[in-house]
């Protein structure tokens, strides 16, 4: 398995809000998007966080890589948004570290496909534990504040594994 990971559009769009996008840089140095992932990041609008994902392309930070042509692409296309299904495919033709994928329907077929999946929150616990950041809790807090649908059983879970408390409102 390579320590390259594959990224879907909503974990990296919070990210770059956050102003936490090098962090996945950091951590694991590729970080490979489909074209349709590309496309759904609109880095040409005036959106926050573009900007900061416009530099992480330019960089070579985040790089846009082709996914090879399968049948089983508008098969799952019956599912899934194009730019799920490119970054489940991606993810297997590099056989890749882990997919960064928040959305629920894509991470069952991605698991059901034998690939690793991590959410926003579970790589916020990575950085966490390998001292990359020293907190999860405050982002979690900036995710929320930015409109992140995070469940609050997936808040409390991911505090208590952090050891960590969120503010009260």
């Amino acid at each position: 398995m390579s320590s390259v990971i594959v990224a879907d559009a909503g974990p990296l769009i919070a990210l770059a809000k956050i102003d936490h996008l090098n962090l996945l840089h950091q951590m694991y140095g590729e970080v490979l998007i489909p074209p349709a992932i590309f496309k759904e990041l609109a880095v040409e609008s005036q959106k926050p966080g573009t900007a900061i994902l416009k530099t992480a392309l330019s960089e070579g930070k985040l790089q846009v890589v082709e996914v090879h042509p399968s049948k089983e692409k508008s098969s799952l296309g019956l599912l899934l948004d194009p730019g799920e299904v490119e970054a489940i495919l991606l993810a297997e033709q590099m056989n890749c570290r882990f997919l960064l994928m928040d959305e629920r329907k894509g991470r069952i077929v991605a698991k059901k496909r034998g690939i690793p999946i991590v959410g926003i929150c579970g790589l916020l616990l990575l950085a966490k534990e390998e001292g990359f950041i020293p907190f999860v809790a405050p982002l979690l807090n900036k995710l929320l504040e930015i409109g992140y649908r995070l469940s609050s059983q997936l808040i409390s879970d991911v505090t208590n594994r952090a050891k960590e408390q969120m503010k009260q409102a």
